[in-house]
């Protein structure tokens, strides 16, 4: 488990952020959701300005998350749903529109999108990477996007100073520290 010291003294403050966390499955879309929002906290994040909205399935998903990064209320948008493979092909054709749609709103928005949407054979796979042997992708879904918002910062900093030099690898690294399973290194 990660501790209090994750947070990143000196950075600004945590900004606001959006989770969108689908219902379906909502055994482990939960243990997802639990696993961004320690995330958040543990970053620094207030819960105030953390906005949960729930959405009926992972189809729905995009929707409301180009809602979400099209106000100016929230600086990036986690996705949190899980689409578990059946009899039929259905699981692929809903997971690549879902991931299709999400990765055009963040490079259409200029926000950070963290997918967190598992696409597993089984619900044992999908336990096992919502908390369990294989970590928790909510959680990494969080961190991508507490990186890509630090590393925007920096772009931002180099252009205002116009000082192309400043633009460094900047990232906390919070994604190189979490281990080969997803758990705190």
């Amino acid at each position: 488990m990660a501790r209090m010291e994750d947070a990143h003294p000196g950075q600004p403050p945590v900004p606001p952020l959006a989770i969108i966390v689908s219902r379906y499955h909502g055994a482990i879309t939960s243990r997802l959701l639990d696993g961004a929002v320690d995330r958040y906290r543990l970053a620094g994040g207030q819960p105030g300005q953390l906005s949960i909205v729930d959405a009926p399935g992972a189809f729905e998903l995009p929707v409301l998350a180009a809602a979400a990064a099209r106000t100016t209320l929230y600086a990036g948008v986690v996705a949190l749903g899980c689409i578990i493979k059946g009899e039929t092909s259905h699981d692929r054709v809903i997971a690549e529109a879902v991931t299709q749609s999400l990765a055009r709103i963040s490079i259409e928005s200029g926000k950070p999108l963290g997918l967190g949407v598992l696409t597993v054979e089984n619900e044992g796979q999908a336990l096992a990477r919502a908390g369990g042997e294989a970590g928790n992708k909510g959680e990494e879904a969080m961190l991508a996007v507490l990186d890509v918002l630090a590393a925007l910062r920096v772009i931002d900093a180099a252009e205002h100073a116009h000082n192309p030099g400043l633009a460094r690898r900047t990232l906390f690294r919070t994604i190189a520290s979490v281990g080969a399973h997803g758990a705190q290194a």
